[in-house]
This record gives C-alpha cells, sequence and structure tokens, in this order.
C-alpha cells in the first residue's frame, strides 16, 4: 500500500489509473475510503477513464497521525492534499470530490491555488460561518465525553440523533480513527471554518454542490450559501436514499464535461 509522508503523519494512498483525467477522492470526518464505501458516499466507484487517487486524511483509516488538534485543522487538511498533488499529478489540474470536512478540505485547497482543479464535486458541505460556532462546541463536547466516559459512551449519544432523510436504512458504523486520537481530530475540526467567502469567491471553476435535508451537521443552508458566492456553482438536494444513489452518476457527468 503506497503511503505519502507529510508533517506529523503518514498518509495512505490508493491510484486507480485507467487514464484519462486526475480525479481526487476525500472522505468525510472519523470516516475513510473504505467507511465511506459503506455509507453510499464512495462516489468514485465506477468512476472509469480516469487516474483516480483516493486517501485517508492523516489519523483516518490507514493514515498515522498524532494528538495534536491543530493537525487536523482545515487549513492543515488542505495542505496534505495540495502536496499530495504536487506529488501524484504534478503540473495538472485535477477534478476533487468529497463530502463534509472533505468539502470543506476541496474548498480550503481551491481557495489557495484556484488554477489546480478543473472543477469540484462538492458533497453535503458541513456547518461554515454562522453555524460553525455552535457545531464548535458540539466537537469539544464530543471530546470531552470520550476522554472522561470513552468511545462506546459517545456512540450512544451519537445513535441518539435521528438520521437524515437521505441516509435512512443505512448501517450503523463506528469512526474509522483511532480512539486516543479522536478527541484531537475533534478539537481541531472546532478549531476549522470554510475560507472568507472573499477567499470563496475567487474559486472560479465549475462547482457541483450535493446537499441534504434535516441533517444539523451538514445544513442546507451551508450548501445555499456557497451556491450564492461561488461564481459557477450549481445544487442538487437528496431527500432519499434513492436520489443519493444517483450521485456517482452526478460526478461522472462532472469529471466528463470538465476534463
Amino acid at each position: 500500500m503506497p503511503t505519502f509522508e507529510v508533517a506529523g503523519a503518514e498518509l495512505a494512498v490508493a491510484l486507480s489509473d485507467e487514464g484519462g483525467h486526475p480525479v481526487v477522492q476525500l472522505h468525510g470526518l472519523t470516516s475513510s475510503r473504505a467507511r465511506d464505501r459503506v455509507l453510499n458516499l464512495d462516489l468514485g466507484r465506477g468512476l472509469s477513464g480516469t487516474r483516480l487517487l483516493r486517501y485517508d486524511a492523516r489519523a483516518h483509516g490507514r493514515s498515522t497521525g498524532r494528538s495534536v488538534a491543530e493537525d487536523y485543522r482545515w487549513q492543515n487538511l488542505a495542505d496534505d492534499l495540495l502536496r499530495l498533488l504536487d506529488h501524484w499529478f504534478p503540473g495538472e489540474r485535477v477534478h476533487g470530490v468529497g463530502p463534509s470536512m472533505g468539502a470543506a478540505t476541496l474548498v480550503h485547497a481551491a481557495s489557495l491555488e484556484p488554477d489546480r482543479f478543473t472543477g469540484l464535486t462538492l458533497m453535503v458541505p458541513p456547518t461554515a460561518w454562522e453555524t460553525r460556532p455552535a457545531q464548535a462546541a458540539i466537537y469539544g463536547a464530543a471530546a470531552a465525553l470520550i476522554e472522561s466516559d470513552g468511545i462506546d459512551a459517545f456512540l450512544a449519544v451519537s445513535r441518539m440523533s435521528a438520521p437524515p432523510p437521505a441516509t435512512v436504512g443505512g448501517p450503523q458504523t463506528r469512526p474509522d480513527v483511532p480512539d486516543a486520537l479522536l478527541p484531537s481530530l475533534f478539537r481541531g475540526a472546532a478549531l476549522s471554518d470554510l475560507p472568507a467567502a472573499e477567499a470563496v469567491a475567487r474559486i472560479e471553476v465549475p462547482t457541483t454542490i450535493l446537499a441534504w435535508v434535516d441533517d444539523p451537521g451538514h445544513p442546507l443552508s451551508t450548501a445555499e450559501s456557497l451556491v450564492e458566492v461561488l461564481p459557477q456553482a450549481t445544487l442538487t438536494v437528496a431527500r432519499t436514499p434513492e436520489e443519493v444513489d444517483a450521485w456517482p452518476e452526478v460526478l461522472r457527468a462532472d469529471v466528463d464535461r470538465r476534463s
């Protein structure tokens, strides 16, 4: 399994090389390439005729990490992403896709280097701007609960919340992160937010935003705000699992149009 070294971590990486346009696929907080597949968020499945780079963010999945909250700020994850692209696709423009934390990482990376991307497919963008402070408090409480009562207590509290309608019937999963590192991940997320709207507005590549309803951690308000700020953005909203099932075809069309 290839790995790529960044400051404080080794990232587990996989490249599916079928020629064609380069695509990089990210995942969400506490997830991984493998867990996103179980959660039906692996939009790259079946994506043919591309060079598809997937990787586990630091401390997620098969990647390593350390107990340093700042390591997991979105700005730092964006730096990891840009270093990966420098190594695997030097001098090339890529299409980026990812949910939640992965979507936020892509927005940060594209705001830093807008010319690096041909397009973005941002899935269920997380809380940002006005809604971020409340979510940051939730992450701080989750970190404290894990440290005081353990991961099972955290999971029990998490499962008391109703799932979004678009994910009803999906499997229950555990975080794909070492228990000892979870508090640092949550505290890093609590320190994070999207770039200022002025920086996001500089991302002029075509962007598809895929959102769903009734999920406080991934509110429709963030997706709608991004559509207002980004110069070339469209929004698709899922209300059922069947509508989420169509998202891989949306990615395929995005890549075909922008390659």
